[in-house]
């Protein structure tokens, strides 16, 4: 297609299907090899190098600005893309993790994990083939690229590092907007859940120290049990969940780690606890660490012992959706795989450090559905049996190309500031918001006279119609 003739919008989608059906096969090959190499986060070494090789084969410029991971760039070559200075009229950040699990697989797939106690239990493996499906979409399409597509694949996503490293590196810098997709075992097959607020959890982990007196088993009463403290503390942090936060605010506190005691007639000195805190609720985020410490401190004092909360550390914080790019993106499932494919799912506790571009940026996150019990993809994310429905990974490439293209193709600030208040925001940015406030009530004020004007015509040629019935009634009965 010539870079002087714009495709309409439908034409646009279907370009996208086509290419889609045509990869697809390419796209599973793809989720197969990488699933049977997995690699833990921070040694995505072979990953990297793979991914680094359909890039080379796709002829995409990257960099790899880490030791793990990789960053490629895609320019449009519609007649907007670039300004006149070189620079994009606006730039998307897709992202994909590529990290695995220390997983000990047993789905008996024939593609399943090579590497001893490491699986991609969490559909990573699916994330690196969609995007290389997107990208293979996005390549025959540059034409209808309306500025610059950044794509990130980015390592260490299951210790919560990944996203902050890839940032520190300047991933960031000039974009306009962000996008990723989660393979999701709790969404069905064909389906893609994208509704706007939160849809992953603030993510915090917690370790608790107990200190008791150790004394002879069969002699209880010369010591005090931290084993036995450690157990009461496991359940009373419970009652923070069912009697401290109010029921309409989800939070769970798991202690996922009881460790204490050297010997089974020795009654246990000390004993430590280890586990993770999910909250929505920004106030209920910031007041957990303090009812936590008053919880354990008390209970351990109430028998006798000491404990202390020694660590609390914010993982990550809450993946949140801007309205704006979910109804953007569920415009794109729609044109893609039509009304059946908008799917409904509350969101979950678990955590993403996506969270860290969207604290930056605007954007969405789009979980895949995989859920398919006819051929047993039923298994919860990080399970050693877990298995997902391939037909879905077409699809979740077409929604990621479709939005990267519709992102895009959307007017920039500046073009909807118009040159007045484009020149204002350059020196007075509270002053150019004022304006485009200003502006945008009186667009409202113009729509709503427009309306009143054809409600009022409606009215007015309503009752003519009535009056001309009335006489051809009287007429009719001379």
């Amino acid at each position: 297609m010539a870079a002087t003739e714009v495709r309409a919008a439908d034409e646009v989608t279907v370009a996208i299907r086509d290419i889609a059906a045509e990869f697809e096969p390419y796209i599973i090959k793809q989720r197969r090899h990488f699933h049977k190499h997995p690699e833990l986060s921070l040694a995505e070494e072979r990953t990297t190098s793979d991914i680094a090789n359909q890039l080379d084969a796709m002829n995409i410029p990257y960099e790899r600005p880490l030791k793990t991971g990789l960053v490629a760039t895609f320019r449009g070559t519609a007649p907007d893309a670039y300004r006149e200075d070189g620079t994009p009229r606006r730039r998307i950040l897709l992202r994909a993790d590529i990290d695995a699990l220390p997983v000990t697989e047993q789905t008996g797939e024939e593609f399943a994990s090579v590497n001893e106690g490491c699986m991609h239990a969490c559909g990573h493996d699916c994330h690196i083939a969609m995007m290389l499906g997107t990208m293979q979409i996005l390549r025959h399409m540059t034409d209808d690229i309306h500025g610059e597509i950044r794509i990130v694949f980015q390592p260490s996503e299951e210790n919560g590092q990944g996203a902050k490293l890839m940032i520190g590196t300047g991933v960031l810098d000039g974009v306009d907007g962000a996008y990723a997709a989660h393979i999701w075992s709790e969404v069905d097959a064909g389906t893609v859940s994208c509704e706007p607020g939160p849809r992953m959890a603030n993510t915090d982990w917690f370790r608790i120290d107990v200190r008791g007196t150790s004394c002879h088993g069969a002699m209880p009463q010369r010591g005090h049990d931290a084993v036995m403290v450690a157990a009461e503390i496991v359940n009373a942090l419970q009652t923070i969940v069912s009697r401290e936060i109010s029921p309409y605010e989800p939070a769970v506190i798991t202690v996922g780690e009881l460790h204490g005691g050297t010997a089974r007639n020795v009654i246990a000195g000390t004993a430590y606890l280890a586990g993770t805190v999910r909250t929505y609720s920004d106030s209920t985020h910031e007041e957990m660490p303090e009812l936590m410490r008053r919880i354990v401190e008390h209970t351990a004092a109430a028998l006798g012992a000491e404990a202390e909360l020694t660590d609390y550390t914010i993982a990550n914080y809450k993946v949140e959706n801007d309205a704006a790019s979910s109804e953007r993106c569920r415009q794109a499932v729609v044109k893609c795989l039509g009304a059946a494919g908008e799917g409904h799912y509350r969101g979950t506790l678990s955590g993403e450090d996506f969270s860290e571009y969207l604290r930056r940026v605007p954007g969405v996150l789009a979980f895949v559905g995989t859920r398919n019990p006819q051929i047993g993809a039923t298994y919860a994310q990080h399970s050693c049996f877990y298995k997902i429905d391939e037909s879905v990974l077409a699809k979740g490439s077409m929604v990621a190309a479709q939005y990267a293209i519709d992102f895009l193709a959307e007017p920039t600030q500046e073009e909807l500031d118009g040159p007045t208040i484009a020149a204002v925001a350059e020196t007075n940015p509270d002053l150019a918001a004022k304006l485009r406030s200003a502006k945008a009530t009186a667009a409202e004020a113009r729509d709503a006279i427009h309306d009143a004007r054809t409600a009022r015509h409606a009215a007015i040629k309503g009752i003519h119609e009535v009056r001309a019935a009335a006489r051809h009634e009287e007429k009719h009965n001379e």
